[in-house]
């Protein structure tokens, strides 16, 4: 069973955007990407009916799909080169239940194929092409292994798990003694304590400057520093706690200003690099190997 990954990265090569999902784990590139605007179904057609293509192809699944089945693999490899022969990835996948060839419908959609595959495709498109695509997916796994990146996606997921302790608190805690105000305001207000004193602003202010993003399901948080993470975590707790010691919200809010000013000033001096804000989804922080 293929398991598709619906969140996409991509590549550019030739001022080309193609498409990189994750089936099962492993990175699968677009090749109707890879020839878009240039007859891509036709030159994917031209390529797997290339005896060589469909000799590799039946080697790949041979060594990685226990599944795969030989029989309809043989039967294409006896009548590739003749002029009669077509091969498609449908009638490939259907007659081999092969597995490094996918086909996605959707947004995103057409023609997918695992990294050894593709890299294999970009060679008949051309060996510059294939340097250009090799390069790029490198760059591409250099982003997400590096660990700025991993750590900035980590204290994201951080800030949402731990935001749920902050909210129960305040629903035991501050609406019996609030009850003027609505609870979804209160859950509201509480949230925006700790938007103001680490982002200087509330959740609706930055709706208000960022509507393209906030559109797109963005938030607040989601533009904020690995540092800013850090500390929205810890005032989360630190708020919870003065929330159960009955603490008034002024009161509380003085003190968390105060703590995040101080943690980001002192996080900051450690490593600046975390203190970049990150500005839009594909903002990534990068090794200078030059410098480290």
């Amino acid at each position: 069973m293929m398991f598709f990954k619906k969140k996409t990265k991509q590549l550019t090569v030739n001022d080309n955007q193609i498409n990189v999902i994750k089936v099962n784990g492993q990175d699968y590139i677009c090749l109707t990407d890879m020839v878009r605007g240039e007859e891509g179904t036709d030159h994917i057609k031209n390529w797997m009916r290339n005896r060589n293509t469909v000799e590799f192809l039946g080697l790949w699944e041979q060594m990685h799909n226990e599944n795969f089945k030989g029989v309809g693999f043989d039967t294409f490899r006896k009548e590739a080169g003749l002029n009669s022969f077509t091969l498609t990835p449908k009638k490939w996948i259907e007659a081999t239940n092969a597995i490094g060839i996918v086909s996605k419908a959707g947004n995103g959609g057409g023609t997918y194929a695992h990294i050894d595959i593709a890299f294999e495709f970009g060679s008949w498109i051309s060996p510059q092409f294939k340097l250009y695509l090799i390069k790029e997916y490198e760059r591409l796994k250099a982003i997400e292994t590096n660990p700025y990146n991993i750590e900035w996606n980590v204290k994201r997921v951080l800030s949402k798990a731990n935001y749920s302790l902050h909210t129960d608190a305040i629903k035991e805690c501050v609406i019996p003694i609030s009850r003027k105000w609505r609870k979804e305001l209160e859950y509201a207000e509480e949230a925006d304590f700790l938007n103001v004193a680490v982002f200087g602003m509330t959740a609706k202010e930055w709706r208000e400057n960022n509507k393209e993003r906030a559109k797109r399901g963005e938030n607040l948080r989601d533009s904020a520093s690995i540092n800013e993470l850090l500390v929205i975590t810890n005032l989360e707790s630190l708020n919870s706690v003065m929330a159960r010691d009955g603490i008034g919200k002024k009161e509380r809010f003085e003190k968390l200003k105060e703590v995040a000013q101080m943690e980001l000033e002192r996080l900051k001096t450690y490593d600046v690099k975390k203190s970049v804000k990150r500005l839009t989804p594909e903002t990534y922080l990068l090794e200078d190997h030059k410098n480290n």
